[in-house]
Parts: structure tokens; C-alpha cells; sequence
């Protein structure tokens, strides 16, 4: 019964679902660009594929070293994936231009989602973290494609919430053939709210396999020569609105300090590259937009005193060049980022108190002395001064957190082994 309301609620709702991504399109065109996959209407696929799901920018990011393994072990199956943001799809593009195919996912309504199967093909269905779409699932199932649940993790904020609806989310679980979990809670709340022992295992995170290749460093090395190599540099990553005036303010309070310090400041998204920018000009500080300053031989002045990370696929390289890093998404209620990144580049993290989309690897970070959490501008200023301040604290606690991501290895093997075992 509630997967029959669900449908029709979404079929209702479907015009005005398509109205406000015509709206949104009309300022930023690329979420409006081939509307027609969101129902369904995607290029006819001759052979089977293999369908990965990635909602959006973070998933796709988690996604790409397994989409790499598949392509290895099994060069002869296509690689669809697909994503419900325009960041996300383009993201995907940028990781593995024509060696993938690429769709929008279908709006979850059963006509949409049984024109997507039917074209596609799919050999396989592989599902990144949580991404729980009933007519996704259930008419995968319908046509007896394996569904995957890979990197699965699941709060208990929303496992609460699953639980409120146990009557349609029971069905799906059990529609899945295998939830490779992140950590043991989160298999232990997967089980609670229905699914089959049997179907559960705990492989770990595939984040913590994180590469970081030649070219990237280089390019590191190349942007912190830009940016000052003497001066101190901090960066604010996937930053919400919200947070960004603390954040903002925090580095007033630096500069009390530190005249010289740099702040390296990343949106999450793009439509709000220019309300960041502006609001930094607002609160009287000097602003430089990488897209603005990406040729290898501009030197950032000194009196740049925020420099605006406003360009896509770039994070990991923007890391590389500052010392400290802070994780947006969790001064706010958001629930944080993914920190594994900066902890491969053996920094020290900085976050909020909002962790619970990443309890168990933020957990891990602060068991093993590489984590630091503010619960605000202040106490952000604070510990950014201390570690400036400090620098045997902070290469210390850059060591201990890349410790962390090289002791949770492996998992990517697990989960790839897993999938090619059970397809």
C-alpha cells in the first residue's frame, strides 16, 4: 500500500518536479540538459551494462575507483553511470571521459524507471551508499538484475525514520542481493529494519582507498608555489550556506594573528561560487577566483586574502596545497563531508559537531588523534591559530590521520570480489 502511494504521490508531483528544473535551468542551463533521461528516454543500449548509481558529486568521487576496478576485471561489459545532479554527472565525465557511458537516473516513477531498465539493459545494478528509490529497486528485481548496495552506511537518524516506514523499505532491502556495509553499526541498523542476514557483510569503506596520483601532486606542488610556499594556507571544503560567514569570520581572526595566512575557500556548489565571492568582498576581504588565476605561472599577491576554489573536479589537487583542512557541511545541521581526502594528504581535519553522515569514518579520524571538532567561528579560529602556531602538532596530526586511511585499506577489493562473484 505504500509503495502504491508513494508512486502516485510521485506522479503527481512529477510536472512540478519538471517546472522547478525548468526554472532552475533557466540560470543555470546545464540542470535542465537532457531532461527527457529523467523520464526514462535514454539511448537504447545493444548489450548489457553494468548500471552504477551515483546520486550526486560525493557518491560519484566514491564511486570512481570501483568503476575503475570493473573496467579492469571485466573490460568487456560496458559501464553505465548515471547521477541526479548536473555536478555529479559532469564530475563522472571528468573521471573517465568516453570510457564510461553516462545518463541523468530516472525520476522514480514506475513508467520512467521501466523505460530506463528496458532501454539500458542492465546486467547489473550497483547503488552507491543509501540511495533507497523503490520503483529503482523494485522493477530492477521485476526483471531479475542483481542489485548491489555498495559503501552502505546508514545513521541512525535514518534508521529512525526507515523504521516509521517498515512496510515499504522491508521489500527493497530484501530485494537487494548483497549491502556491502561501511562499518559493523551500520550493517546492524540495515538488519534491524529488514534486511537478511545473508545478504549483509561488513567490507569497509572503498573511500579509505583513496589515490592520489603523480599528476595530481604535481599540479599541488605547482598551485602552493602560486599561492605563497612561506605563507600559511588553510582550506574550507565543501562549504554550505550557512557556514561560509563563520567560516569567513574564523579567518578575520587568523588574520589578527597570521596577517599573511590564505584562505582557500570551496563551495560545494557551483551556483554559489558568486554569492561566496560576494559575501567575502561584503566582510571587506580580498578575494582571487581560481578561474581566474589557473595559469601555472600567475603568483597569487600577498594581499590576496581568500582565494575561491570555483572551478569542478579540483578538490583533491586543492588540498594538496594547504596545510590544514576544515570539512564543511558540518557547521551546520548538513552532516558533513567526506574527510579522507585531505587525510590522504596526511593533514590534519577540522570539522563541525555535524558528522552523521560519516560517523564511523570521522570516529576512526578522532580514535586515532587526526581529527580536530569545532562547534564554532571562534573555536574554528581557535585551532587553525594553534596548529599555525604549532607546526610538530600539525604534522603530527597529519601523520596520525593518514595513518588512519592506510590501516582501512582493502576494502575496494572486498566489494569488487563481492560483485563479480554474485553477478
Amino acid at each position: 500500500m505504500l509503495h502504491f502511494l508513494y508512486s502516485l504521490f510521485f506522479r503527481i508531483a512529477l510536472p512540478f518536479v519538471l517546472l522547478r528544473l525548468w526554472w532552475i535551468g533557466r540560470t543555470n542551463p546545464d540542470a535542465f540538459v537532457r531532461w527527457q533521461e529523467r523520464l526514462g528516454y535514454v539511448e537504447a543500449s545493444e548489450e548489457e551494462v553494468i548500471w552504477v548509481h551515483a546520486v550526486s558529486v560525493g557518491e560519484t568521487i566514491a564511486a570512481a575507483p570501483l568503476v575503475k576496478a570493473l573496467l579492469r576485471r571485466n573490460p568487456d561489459i560496458p559501464v553505465l553511470m548515471t547521477a541526479m545532479t548536473p555536478t555529479g554527472s559532469a564530475r563522472a565525465k571528468a573521471l573517465f571521459g568516453d570510457r564510461v557511458r553516462y545518463a541523468f537516473s530516472p525520476y522514480d516513477t514506475p513508467g520512467a524507471v521501466r523505460r530506463f531498465v528496458d532501454r539500458v539493459r542492465p546486467r547489473a545494478l550497483v547503488i552507491m551508499e543509501t540511495e533507497l528509490w523503490p520503483n529503482m529497486i523494485a522493477l530492477s528485481k521485476q526483471r531479475n538484475v542483481p542489485i548491489f548496495l555498495i559503501n552502505a552506511r546508514l545513521s541512525e537518524r535514518s534508521a529512525r525514520g526507515y523504521e516509521r516506514i517498515a512496510s515499504l523499505v522491508k521489500p527493497l532491502l530484501r530485494s537487494i542481493r548483497w549491502i556491502a556495509a561501511q562499518a559493523d553499526e551500520d550493517a546492524g541498523r540495515f538488519l534491524h529494519i529488514g534486511a537478511m542476514p545473508e545478504s549483509v557483510s561488513v567490507t569497509g569503506s572503498i573511500k579509505f582507498d583513496v589515490e592520489i596520483s603523480d599528476e595530481i601532486r604535481s599540479d599541488s606542488f605547482h598551485l602552493r608555489q602560486q599561492l605563497g610556499a612561506d605563507r600559511p594556507v588553510w582550506i574550507a571544503a565543501s562549504t554550505h550556506e550557512g557556514e561560509d560567514r563563520q567560516i569567513l569570520e574564523a579567518h578575520q581572526q587568523i588574520m589578527a594573528r597570521y596577517p599573511d595566512a590564505l584562505l582557500v575557500i570551496v563551495p560545494r556548489h557551483p551556483e554559489r561560487f558568486d554569492d561566496v565571492a560576494e559575501l567575502a568582498g561584503s566582510m571587506g576581504l580580498s578575494v582571487l577566483r581560481r578561474s581566474a588565476a589557473s595559469d601555472a605561472n600567475v603568483t597569487v599577491e600577498s594581499a590576496c586574502q581568500v582565494y575561491l576554489g570555483d572551478t569542478m573536479g579540483e578538490l583533491l589537487m586543492l588540498y594538496g596545497a594547504c596545510d590544514i583542512a576544515f570539512v564543511g557541511g558540518s557547521l551546520i545541521e548538513r552532516g558533513g563531508h567526506n574527510p579522507l581526502e585531505p587525510a590522504a594528504w596526511a593533514m590534519p581535519v577540522l570539522s563541525g559537531p555535524h558528522i552523521f553522515n560519516f560517523e564511523t569514518i570521522y570516529n576512526r579520524l578522532d580514535a586515532g588523534a587526526g581529527l580536530y571538532i569545532t562547534r564554532s567561528s571562534d573555536e574554528l579560529a581557535s585551532c587553525v591559530m594553534q596548529l599555525m602556531g604549532d607546526r610538530g602538532a600539525l604534522d603530527s596530526a597529519g601523520r596520525n590521520a593518514l595513518a588512519v586511511v592506510n590501516a582501512n585499506r582493502g576494502a575496494l577489493e572486498k566489494v569488487v570480489d563481492g560483485i563479480v562473484e554474485r553477478v
